[in-house]
């Protein structure tokens, strides 16, 4: 007879501290599923689980009601960018440019 549930991990660092968590969850609970039974949204009120962006092993998850996890996954939390990466290293480049006074 097959196990009635599965384990899996629920990973999320905010600025100041990070949470793993191993939770049981039901067979075929989808991503979403899993992150409402995690309880992060109680240890870190400030997470919205119903938008926030979600992956599995470093791999974003478009549709995260759709996903259906397997034993062992470990769900990742993500934050929202404080800064675009890219504009970041525009002006790092033009700050480097000006100290080695090149033209821009």
């Amino acid at each position: 007879m097959a196990d009635a549930s599965i384990q899996i991990e629920v990973v999320y660092a905010s600025v100041q501290r990070q949470v793993l968590k191993t939770v049981d969850v039901p067979t075929g609970s989808s991503v979403r599923q899993a992150l409402a039974l995690s309880g992060m949204d109680k240890e870190f009120p400030e997470l919205d689980l119903g938008q926030c962006a979600v992956g599995i092993f470093g791999k974003v998850v478009t549709d995260p009601a759709a996903r259906v996890l397997e034993a062992g996954e470990r769900i990742e939390i993500y934050r929202p960018l404080v800064a675009d990466p890219m504009e970041i290293r525009r002006l790092r480049a033009a700050r480097a440019r000006e100290k080695r006074g090149l033209p821009g």
